[in-house]
């Protein structure tokens, strides 16, 4: 019996051993990440104050868009440059139009730039949540384009949901895309065939994960406040969490990571809720044959959990004359650590969609 009890004691030893080792260990990362997040915090501050005049979009259901238009500098006489094109820019998913400044730090005075917060996302308007689809982001693309666009060649810019809008946009106005469309640019993203449980673990089966994934966030999506709460006042997880899965590094700039996850943090979870289930059912594969026409690069991580390599493959593979652009060690948010590289390609599709003959379409 003495031995019985001598082992028990052992075992409830061990274990709270092993309970206080993790709870030092949680309070040692937890110390790190404040101290991490709080070095960060002057730099963040820095990031996306890139700004112009804001304007309105009005959408086809009436809701307001924000945007902004960076202009740029006229020839001496006062006319603009007519074949020089404008680039418009489609955020990602819990995004704001702020995620592309190094994408504006980079080619701000070179471009006429618009950029705009999809619906539901920074300061644009929600609308009723019927409307939080892929198709009528893609609708929203084309009224920003017809209002702030309204002459002259464009190069469409998509990351993530963003690229999704501009597929959107080629699918449901085709004759808009045919006729202003030089250029694209999709970045991190998919034309369908996405499963986003997988970006837990890959070992749960696609019918269970899909049913759980939409549930969890259903269930979530039912309680905004107390959700949202959480997530802005209990950020260090949501900190650690962000630079796991976003970012493809783990020497990743503390201030990027604090940028993006305020971002997803200022984004409702009503918002995260209604959009979540597009994901599942994106297909716009049948559409990728009009992108032949334009100057197209497509550009990934090697190590992006959330759209991997494959999906940018399989849209190279069904765009002819595009280039795949992959880039080795970044995760989702490429647009952040592969800022130079991506800037470079987006400026090479936007001269060859200033002058077409220097584009080499594949026979």
């Amino acid at each position: 019996m003495a031995e019985r009890r001598s082992g028990l004691a052992g075992r409830i030893g061990g274990l709270s051993l092993a309970a206080a080792a993790a709870v030092a260990t949680g309070l040692i990362v937890e110390r790190k990440v404040v101290q991490e997040r709080r070095q960060a915090a002057g730099d963040a501050d820095r990031l996306g104050t890139l700004h112009s005049t804001p304007r309105q979009v009005v959408a086809t259901d009436g809701v307001v868009l924000h945007a902004e238009v960076d202009e740029v500098a006229p020839y001496s006489d006062g006319t603009p440059d007519p074949d020089a094109p404008t680039l418009v820019f489609s955020h990602g998913f819990a995004l704001n139009l702020d995620c592309w400044h190094f994408q504006r730090q980079a080619l701000r005075g070179k471009y006429r730039m618009v950029f705009y917060d999809q619906r539901a996302h920074g300061q644009s308007q929600r609308g009723e949540w019927k409307h939080a689809t892929i198709d009528q982001l893609g609708a929203d693309l084309n009224s920003v384009i017809d209002q702030l666009v309204p002459q002259g060649r464009v190069v469409v810019v998509g990351h993530s949901m963003g690229g999704m809008s501009v597929m959107a946009y080629a699918d449901a106005f085709t004759r808009s895309f045919a006729d202003r469309v030089a250029g694209a640019v999709l970045i991190a993203t998919s034309a369908g065939d996405m499963h986003p449980h997988e970006t837990i673990g890959s070992w749960i089966p696609d019918g269970i994960g899909e049913v759980v994934a939409l549930r969890a966030i259903s269930a979530l999506a039912k309680a905004p406040n107390l959700v949202d709460s959480a997530r802005k006042f209990g950020s260090n997880i949501g900190y650690l969490v962000v630079r796991r899965f976003a970012f493809g590094s783990s020497d990743v700039p503390p201030e990027q990571v604090e940028f993006l996850d305020n971002m997803l943090a200022d984004t409702p979870m009503e918002v995260l809720g209604a959009f979540f289930p597009q994901f599942e059912a994106l297909d716009k594969y049948a559409v990728l044959g009009a992108f032949t026409n334009v100057a197209t690069t497509i550009a990934c991580g090697t190590r992006d959990r959330l759209t991997p390599l494959a999906h940018s493959r399989k849209l190279a593979g069904a765009i002819a004359g595009s280039k795949l652009l992959v880039l080795p060690g970044a995760g989702h948010m490429v647009i952040f650590e592969k800022a130079a590289r991506l800037n470079a390609a987006i400026d090479d599709v936007a001269k060859q969609a200033a002058r077409p003959d220097l584009r080499v379409v594949a026979g």
